[in-house]
This record gives structure tokens, C-alpha cells and sequence, in this order.
């Protein structure tokens, strides 16, 4: 498999990509695997938050129909009384 070398990375930049790694329990190589494997995987493969802002994700999100049972409603209230 062919090598790919990026330089003169901005040592802030370096920094994030490590910390954006860790977070993911990867090393900094695999990280850089999975970022270049995300951008260029076809529109219908990427997750379908990839790419959105974070109002466009809420507006997504108030367009499920998010409703709590009663039944549920009265387990957690038994649940808090009972405390």
C-alpha cells in the first residue's frame, strides 16, 4: 500500500488531530485513515448528519415525533415518589 506524507502542519492543527484520535481510541495514523476514508466515501455511504450545522441537525431532530406513553409517565413519577 502506497505511503502519503503531509507537511508543514500547523502545530495547533497537529494538536487537534492527536486529541480528535484519542478521543476515538485510535492511533494518529488511523484517525487520518478514517477522516480521508469519511470525506471521500459517496454521498449515500456518509452518515446523515456529515456536513450538518448544528441548526440543521435540531431541525431534524423537532421533525421526529417524539411522544412519552403514559404509561412510562407514570412509572418515572412512581419511580420519584418512591424516593
Amino acid at each position: 500500500m502506497p505511503d502519503l506524507s503531509i507537511k508543514d502542519v500547523p502545530a495547533q492543527e497537529l494538536e487537534q488531530l492527536r486529541a480528535r484520535a484519542k478521543r476515538h481510541h485510535r492511533s494518529l495514523q488511523g484517525e487520518l485513515r478514517t477522516i480521508l476514508s469519511e470525506a471521500l466515501a459517496p454521498p449515500e455511504q456518509r452518515s446523515p448528519q456529515h456536513g450538518l450545522s448544528f441548526d440543521q441537525v435540531l431541525a431534524e431532530l423537532r421533525k421526529i415525533p417524539l411522544q412519552m406513553p403514559r404509561e412510562s409517565a407514570r412509572m418515572i413519577r412512581e419511580d420519584r415518589d418512591g424516593r
